[in-house]
């Protein structure tokens, strides 16, 4: 029994050209990158809830407990844990709302602008978020719901974008197998975001997050400059 020609050898790589590896290659790993800086905020979530409540005070000198815990969002973990769920409801639903918008916005505009502009914007909101509001001592909640409602809407750019321009490069033939091993870019985005948060987390979280935001917009630029959104960029139809 003969098997299906897709499965033949040399009959899909054969018509795929070094730019079809190229776009593979980067779209991979651009929707990793996006899914790598999520991870970081789960991986995290411990270390940010023990920053966030009130730590053993200091007993060299009798003070009020307001002023050991003046920079301190909650009382107690329970509630750093309960505001935390809370942002990922907030996300999520931004990020669903998001996809809608970022599909009709990536329609009308050039894929790879979209695409850019969503990895390096959203990798500023993750380092103003994680970072930046450590490193000032600064923390309302109200910024951080904001902050993480503005991160969804950019984070949603990845995915319509991402699939539109494999769409426009892999034809109906060998789909599936392309396409089947594409779509790992979520899981490999996971362990990326995991193995990135954990080596640098015995410094703090902060560092967890400004690695991640870094090697993201870091690949923001490099999708602006080297992604192909279609064959027709090069003159093939």
């Amino acid at each position: 029994m003969a098997w299906p020609s897709v499965f033949q050898r040399g009959s899909l790589l054969s018509r795929f050209s070094h730019h079809h590896v190229v776009v593979f290659l980067l779209t991979f790993f651009s929707y990793s990158l996006l899914h790598a800086s999520r991870k970081t905020f789960s991986n995290v979530k411990v270390s940010i809830s023990e920053q966030w409540t009130p730590s053993a005070f200091n007993t060299s000198v009798e003070l009020p407990v307001e002023i050991w815990s003046s920079n301190h969002l909650f009382p107690s973990a329970e509630k750093a844990t309960l505001f935390l769920g809370t942002l990922d409801t907030i996300f999520l639903f931004s990020y669903a709302v998001g996809l809608f918008i970022s599909g009709i916005v990536g329609d009308r505009l050039n894929l790879r602008w979209v695409l850019s502009f969503g990895m390096c914007s959203s990798a500023f909101v993750v380092f103003v978020f994680g970072t930046l509001t450590e490193w000032l001592r600064f923390y309302n909640k109200w910024l951080y719901c904001c902050l993480w409602i503005v991160n969804g809407l950019l984070q949603s750019t990845g995915w319509p974008c991402v699939v539109a321009i494999m769409g426009n490069w892999f034809g109906k033939a060998g789909r599936g197998v392309v396409f089947g091993l594409w779509s790992a870019c979520a899981s490999v985005g996971n362990i990326l975001g995991a193995c990135l948060a954990s080596s640098v987390l015995q410094y703090g979280y902060e560092y967890a997050f400004l690695v991640t935001a870094s090697v993201q917009f870091a690949g923001g630029i490099v999708i602006f400059f080297g992604l192909l959104v279609s064959p027709e960029e090069i003159g093939k139809l």
